[in-house]
């Protein structure tokens, strides 16, 4: 059931309003589902939304299966206070459902959001309200619509509502704080928590919610064993992998970097022109990232810096020692919003990120270190001095830009050769598509092992290597691209040059 409401959502919103009130065709049949809607019709929703998040009610109520022994349906509305629009017993038919949305008349007063999640938990979802008793074990689940900030406290009352039982949905319109959504969702967050207007994420998921809608999903049902993903397919399923992250001849579990010893700090930019629907997509950018590296204390280690006009330690490279950990860091990042200092940021980087106070390993285990700055536009200050100081320091710098971002800078952070070090996408819509490029950059096929002896480079022992080995797989470079090969092995020429 988990994932069905956000599915309709993002089907429903790439209609055009004109279908979106004429979609009658087939309709899901899933199992029984009690549904409440709790609308925001606070004096900040104006008459023109107001009629848009009814017709977005409409629009959900035409794709469901409703019925008394299928999924009964209420809507309450609030503003300072709460106002049920219609309980769960009801209407046991979508006509007579549609009609109460549409004569609904807005309190048009406050934004009490916690008071309306209070009413829902105590009042809606009760059972002399039409809700299932819980043996019955049927999903409760509810959907709230709002359009700004809260002027109660949500965290406290929403925790009590999923402890519950009750599966909320926080959907964002225009306005919306995203970290009251957060706090009021469901987890995962990322299947919980929309913002309407974050069209790019809805475009983005669209097409795969909407082939998925109506089937049965057996990977709810049965024990897929996927390391990352299961989708049903019909009678059967099938285990996917991240971007960039190869299927196993298992059919479940995920390739990663061998074992590679690396300290990796990531540098966000979280300036105001990233905006925060964008900011959740770097997020999941990061942690696809993630989904690549062997996390481990001896292994890969992660630490992440945020800047924007200062820069803050999200998490430093010492503090999580799996994958998982540090996934679950990155979802809970705030957003700092303001400018785009990015060379405070590079210093930040040099002289505390990679210090072993933060979890980097000393220089005498010759660990890689690795930086990889990801920002949207142009530095507010300069980024020469500290950029060349994190390659003096044997930094290997990694930039990623999107949209506005200045090549020049790019180059300038990036180490040689750009090629292998310079990455861009022109909206953050698009940008998974760099994750391959990443991957076979921070962690190519030639890798350091967990059981191997680290050793530069540049020392004839390890080209003599590195040469027997294209020589003994000569398929495999095939695969290669001819320019980023070309360009690695001109890297290691002119290292070798420069030792002589």
């Amino acid at each position: 059931m988990r994932g069905l409401l956000c599915w309709l959502v993002l089907l429903f919103l790439l209609q055009p309003w004109e279908s979106q009130l004429q979609l009658a065709g087939p309709r899901c049949h899933t199992g029984p589902l009690d549904l409440v809607f709790v609308i925001d019709s606070s004096r900040s929703v104006r008459p023109f939304e107001f009629e848009t998040m009814r017709q977005f009610l409409v629009g959900l109520l035409r794709g469901l299966n409703v019925g008394p022994n299928a999924t009964r349906v209420g809507v309450i509305q609030y503003s300072s206070q709460v106002q049920s629009v219609f309980p769960l017993r009801a209407f046991s038919r979508r006509e007579d459902m549609e009609r109460a949305i549409r004569d609904l008349v807005p309190l048009a007063q406050g934004t009490m959001t916690g008071l309306a999640i209070q009413y829902a938990m105590n009042v809606a979802f009760s059972v002399a309200e039409g809700a299932r008793p819980p043996e019955e074990r049927v999903p409760r689940v509810a959907v709230i619509v709002t359009d700004g900030r809260p002027q109660d406290r949500v965290a406290e009352v929403a925790a009590q509502a999923r402890a519950r039982g009750i599966e909320i949905y926080a959907v964002g319109v225009q306005r919306a704080d995203v970290g009251s959504l957060r706090a009021m969702a469901s987890p995962p967050l990322d299947e919980h928590v929309f913002l309407v207007e974050s069209f790019d994420l809805i475009q983005e998921f669209g097409l795969q919610f909407q082939s998925r809608l109506c089937v049965r999903d057996l990977c709810n049902g049965v024990d897929h064993g996927c390391e990352f993903q299961c989708v049903s397919e019909g009678l059967s399923y099938r285990c996917l992998c991240p971007e960039g992250r190869q299927l196993q001849a298992d059919g479940k579990s995920c390739d990663r970097c061998r074992e590679g010893h690396v300290d990796l700090v990531l540098l966000v930019d979280g300036s105001k022109s990233v905006r925060p629907q964008n900011f959740e997509l770097v997020k999941r950018f990061v942690n696809q990232i993630v989904d690549f590296l062997d996390v481990s204390p001896e292994g890969t280690r992660v630490g992440l810096v945020q800047f924007s006009s200062r820069v803050r330690t999200e998490f430093p490279l010492g503090r999580y020692g799996t994958a998982a950990e540090v996934k679950q860091a990155v979802l809970a990042v705030e957003y700092m919003e303001r400018g785009t200092m990015t060379g405070l940021a590079l210093r930040h980087m040099v002289e505390h990120s990679f210090s072993e106070a933060q979890g980097a390993r000393p220089r005498a285990l010759n660990v890689p270190r690795v930086g990889l700055v990801f920002t949207d536009g142009r530095s507010q200050d300069d980024i020469s001095v500290w950029a060349a100081r994190a390659k003096e320091e044997g930094i290997a710098m990694y930039a990623v830009g999107v949209g506005k971002a200045v090549e020049a800078e790019l180059r300038e952070i990036a180490s040689e050769p750009a090629e292998l070090h310079v990455s861009y996408a022109p909206d953050f819509g698009t940008m998974t598509h760099l994750l391959q490029n990443l991957r076979g950059s921070i962690c190519p096929e030639e890798g350091i092992s967990a059981g191997t002896e680290l050793r530069s480079p540049c020392e004839c022992e390890s080209l003599v290597e590195f040469q027997g080995r294209t020589s003994a797989n000569p398929n495999g470079l095939l695969n290669r691209s001819l320019a980023q090969l070309t360009a690695r092995l001109e890297h290691l020429e002119n290292q070798l040059a420069n030792q002589k």
